[in-house]
C-alpha cells in the first residue's frame, strides 16, 4: 500500500518478487497517479497517470504480480484524511492480508541525503489507522460493511525506506529482478539500465555477516499486531 507507481519496486521491489516466487499471493495498492512526476512540458498530468499505470502494471508483471487496484488520488495532496482512512480499509478488507507492506512515516529524509516525499510519509501514517482500529471493527466505516467487506485485521506492518530497521529479507537472488522491474518505470528512469540498477541495488543492500561474508538484504521497521 504505497503511494506512487514506482514505490513498491523502488522500496521493496526484491522482497515482492521473493515473496511472489515462493507462492504467496502479493497485491498493490497504489493511491495516486503519479502525475505530478515529470518535468515534461509534453504531457499533461491526466497523460503522465495513465502512462504510468502501464508502467506499473508492466513493472508489477516482471516481479509476478497482476493483482493491482488504483486508488487516483491526487499525486503530492494526499493527507491523512478519513476518506483516505476509509479507502485504504476498504482494500484491507478485500484483500485480507496477512502482512502490509508500506512505507516509513518516520523517515523525512535518509540519513543525511535527500527529504522523503511527504506523500511517503501520509501513506505510511494512513495505513497505521486504517488497520488499527478501523479494518477491524464494525463501528468504523459501516458503509464498508453494507458493501460487504467484513473486518479483517492484519498480522504483520513491513515499513519499507525504515528510520529504524529491525527486519532485513535476504534477497540476493531477487535483485536483477528488481532491476528490470524498475527499468519499466521509463517516465520516472533517466537511463533504464538494468545492469547498472542491480548493481546499485547490491551496493545498497550489502550487508556483511559476522564471518566476514556478505549477503544482500532489503531493511524494513516490522511491527506484528
Amino acid at each position: 500500500m504505497v503511494a506512487h507507481p514506482d514505490d513498491p519496486e523502488f522500496f521493496a521491489g526484491a522482497t515482492l518478487a521473493r515473496w511472489a516466487a515462493e507462492g504467496n499471493q502479493v497485491a498493490y495498492v497504489l493511491v495516486t497517479g503519479g502525475q505530478k512526476g515529470t518535468d515534461r512540458t509534453d504531457i499533461t498530468p491526466h497523460q503522465l497517470a495513465e502512462l504510468r499505470e502501464v508502467e506499473q502494471r508492466n513493472a508489477a508483471a516482471v516481479l509476478g504480480i497482476n493483482d493491482l487496484r488504483f486508488l487516483h488520488y491526487v499525486d503530492g495532496e494526499l493527507s491523512n484524511t478519513l476518506e483516505l482512512q476509509r479507502d485504504l480499509a476498504r482494500e484491507i478488507r478485500r484483500a485480507k492480508p496477512d502482512v502490509i507492506v508500506t512505507t516509513d512515516h518516520q523517515s523525512i529524509h535518509s540519513g543525511s541525503r535527500g527529504i522523503n516525499h511527504n506523500d511517503h510519509r501520509v501513506i505510511g501514517l494512513a495505513v497505521c489507522d486504517a488497520v488499527f482500529p478501523a479494518a477491524n471493527n464494525r463501528m468504523y466505516f459501516p458503509e464498508l460493511l453494507a458493501e460487504g467487506f467484513e473486518m479483517h485485521r492484519p498480522g504483520e506492518i513491513y515499513f519499507a525506506g525504515p528510520a529504524a530497521p529491525n527486519t532485513w529479507v535476504d534477497v540476493g537472488s531477487y535483485l536483477g529482478l528488481k532491476a528490470q522491474a524498475v527499468c519499466q518505470h521509463a517516465s520516472q528512469v533517466k537511463e533504464p539500465d538494468a545492469e547498472k540498477f542491480e548493481e546499485r541495488f547490491r551496493q545498497g543492500s550489502l550487508r556483511m555477516k559476522a564471518d566476514g561474508s556478505v549477503w544482500f538484504a532489503e531493511a524494513f521497521r516490522r511491527i506484528t499486531l
